[in-house]
């Protein structure tokens, strides 16, 4: 099974749960309605309904504050009825930073050739490398030794992604529009 269809399968049994545990209920609940009644002895009966607005959710802080040397990303949000609130918060990691980062950390630790290679990892940057006649290392070899044996190793060149596979941005879109669609569903409630 494809990390992509366990992934997919994974969100949508929470979604599922979410709706039975959460929504379906509160669909068939009644508003909260605080009322009492007093008798005042002096001249008649007084009746006091006292209607209270709901305690607020609150989205979640994530993210990395004043450190900027993070790779991760963050999205949270939350909503509230008369019933119930709910916050939710997720973090991403973006692969091409964490490639940068490590190939400066190898670059400082005087490893050249491994930075380049860490780099070459990259579908882009391999293409670039080759048409600029620098082909990236394999196997300990660089220049035109590392071009023969890219030669006979194709199968090592690193590929794009599939089409069909989501991106970090179109997974952070992604759990916004479900927030988005869940808050949605709350302000009908």
């Amino acid at each position: 099974m494809s990390d992509r269809l366990r992934n997919n399968l994974i969100a949508g049994f929470i979604v599922t749960a979410f709706w039975i545990v959460f929504v379906l209920p509160v669909m068939a609940a009644d508003t909260i309605v605080t009322e009492s009644t007093s008798t005042v002895t002096t001249n008649g009966n007084q009746t006091t309904k006292v209607e209270s607005p709901p305690p607020s959710a609150i989205a979640p802080q994530f993210g990395s504050g004043n450190n900027s040397d993070l790779c991760t990303i963050s999205s949270s949000g939350s909503v509230q009825t008369q019933i119930l609130g709910l916050s939710v918060g997720t973090t991403y990691t973006e692969e091409n930073c964490l490639r940068l980062k490590k190939a400066q950390k190898l670059y400082m630790f005087g490893m050249k050739v491994a930075a380049v290679s860490v780099m070459c990892q990259d579908p882009d940057v391999w293409a670039a490398m080759m048409s600029a006649g620098t082909p990236c290392p394999i196997d300990g070899l660089i220049g035109d030794q590392a071009k023969r044996a890219w030669a006979v190793k194709t199968d090592q060149i690193p590929m794009p992604k599939e089409k069909d596979e989501i991106s970090v941005a179109e997974k952070r879109d992604k759990a916004l529009s479900i927030m988005g669609t869940v808050a949605a569903a709350f302000l009908f409630f």
